[in-house]
């Protein structure tokens, strides 16, 4: 029995291609579904899962477990992979507990990105298009 949860609705037009890309990135590690039918995704992790359920005006997030100090972790790490995921659309990623309690909140901010990007390599055609 699942006994706590916390969802987020981020608006957006794009939300099952959003969907897709977040049940896929985080299944390789974890474990993740995408059924283009019915727009709905899920991510299975040790202690905890996530729904990913797309409309077209929203995308909506859902964290279960029954470990109450694992709500804020994963509210975390779904919310973060969805905005930089989204950063051109400025996603604001904003938990509600199912106590009614505020959860966490996840936006974009360029200082924090841990993925920096890669130095150019001689003779990467790309780079050579830059300069």
């Amino acid at each position: 029995m699942v006994s706590f949860r916390s969802t987020a609705v981020v608006p957006t037009d794009r939300a099952a291609r959003f969907g897709k890309q977040l049940s896929s990135h985080l299944g390789r590690r974890h474990g993740g579904t995408w059924s283009e039918e019915d727009q709905r995704g899920s991510v299975t992790f040790e202690v905890a899962s996530a729904t990913l359920e797309a409309s077209p005006e929203a995308l909506t997030l859902t964290v279960l477990t029954d470990d109450p100090d694992a709500v804020p972790r994963f509210e975390n790490v779904v919310g973060r992979h969805l905005v930089r995921f989204g950063r051109d659309a400025n996603f604001v990623v904003t938990w509600r507990r199912s106590d009614g309690s505020p959860g966490t909140e996840q936006r974009f901010d360029d200082s924090e990105d841990e993925h920096p990007a890669r130095p150019a390599r001689e003779g990467d055609p790309a780079q050579e298009e830059q300069r």
